[in-house]
């Protein structure tokens, strides 16, 4: 792609009051843009790194057998009656807050800042015997929460995008067996996506009253704090902490600030319950339907990893997730560096198969400089006078200081 070309473009200038590292960086560099507190557009740039994230969830989420599908954001109240989540004062107290209304006709609607009793409506329209089960379903859907202190960027909004998984079970133990699988794909996903997220003990809030599992990011953004062992893999949050509960080792126990990144639930029977899912089992008998709950926030993930990979120039993204591998830059106005520019460009991008943004504009060099530091791509990769005297191509990672001079040759077995 061309840089000329993209619609949005870096700025020094940031919305009052936006003091997350994350947000002040994805601003800058044009991958959001601010509409109001806890609440982002995704600009192309940011949208491109979103969709990365969001197809390592998909792949991993579909490997252990979910099916994706998309539930509605407005849920009617009748819905958030059965389970006994209407409320607004009981909302509050969970910290889940739903009191954005929609008022039409005889209906009233909520904004959906989940989606159990959806799901758990759906499920006992096609879960009837014993051979239905288990099941395994997942969507990636905007979520809605009136978060009171909307001012972390992408780690704490009012509107965010959410990977919920559901599972349903005939029995405890396969629900089991299946909670362990997910945290095995949780894990798959958080080390493709490059974030060390430890499996962290935690309490169930007001969706069960055994312990969860949440996947935390050690940080000094997040908002949580855990107590973990770098020995064994012991872990609790903060408002759980037993240290008697640490057996496995001798290690010594820390504490450090984390953004949570993911969590897992065993909701077992409260939503088959309450929307009546049952199942017949071999004998003929009905028994309520088991289920749990597996949340990735895609968004929250992206401001994760720029809190995580960064410096006082920039953005630095794993390759995973970056927006383009390469990022080639055109230092000069003579025509021979522009045809060695323009040629390289078609090279990588075609002959390579790579993704690359070529900086083509009449711009001066500090300010194309700055600009690929601030975007953070990974492969930085300059044409001007001075490497075409050298027959050389000049390359940087953007993770690294020193950029070195290769012959184009070299160049494809490096991006390689």
């Amino acid at each position: 792609m061309l840089q000329s070309q993209l619609f949005s473009k870096t700025t020094k200038n940031l919305p009052e009051g936006e003091t997350a590292k994350n947000a002040q960086l994805l601003i800058k560099a044009g991958f959001i843009n601010k509409s109001s507190a806890g609440v982002y557009s995704f600009l192309p740039l940011g949208l491109r790194v979103l969709n990365k994230i969001n197809q390592i969830i998909r792949e991993e989420m579909n490997a252990i057998g979910g099916e994706e599908l998309l539930l509605p954001s407005l849920v009617q109240r009748k819905y958030w009656e059965k389970s006994g989540r209407w409320d607004v004062d009981i909302i509050y107290k969970t910290g889940a807050v739903i009191n954005q209304r929609v008022l039409r006709g005889d209906f009233e609607y909520g904004l959906g800042w989940t989606h159990e009793e959806v799901v758990g409506d759906i499920a006992r329209h096609f879960i009837q015997s014993y051979k239905d089960l288990p099941k395994a379903v997942y969507q990636i859907q905007t979520k809605f929460r009136a978060e009171a202190r909307a001012q972390a960027g992408l780690l704490r909004g009012r509107e965010f995008l959410m990977k919920d998984l559901y599972s349903f079970h005939a029995n405890t133990e396969d629900l089991n067996s299946y909670y362990q699988l997910a945290i095995g794909a949780y894990k798959k996903i958080f080390k493709r996506l490059g974030l060390g997220a430890i499996v962290t003990e935690a309490g169930g809030g007001a969706f069960t009253k055994e312990y969860t599992h949440e996947f935390q990011v050690l940080n000094p953004a997040g908002e949580d704090v855990i107590y973990y062992c770098r020995q064994c893999d012991f872990s609790q949050n903060k408002e759980i902490y037993n240290a008697s509960a640490h057996k496995n080792c001798n290690g010594e126990i820390k504490s450090e600030s984390a953004i949570e990144v993911g969590n897992v639930f065993k909701l077992g029977t409260k939503f088959s319950e309450a929307f009546n899912a049952q199942y017949l089992d071999k004998n003929g008998n009905k028994n309520l339907v088991i289920m749990g709950s597996y949340g990735i926030g895609p968004t929250r993930v992206m401001g994760t990893i720029v809190e995580q990979y960064n410096d006082e120039k920039g953005i630095i993204w794993p390759e995973s997730v970056a927006p383009f591998k390469v990022h080639l830059i055109e230092l000069g106005d003579s025509p021979a560096v522009k045809k060695a520019a323009s040629g390289l460009y078609q090279t990588i991008g075609q002959k390579l198969d790579m993704e690359v943004l070529y900086d083509e504009r009449s711009a001066s060099a500090g300010e194309k400089l700055n600009d690929a530091d601030l975007f953070g791509i990974p492969w930085r990769i300059v044409i001007s006078e001075k490497t075409l005297a050298a027959k050389k191509i000049e390359v940087k990672k953007r993770s690294e200081k020193t950029p070195q001079l290769i012959t184009q040759t070299q160049l494809a077995k490096l991006l390689k």
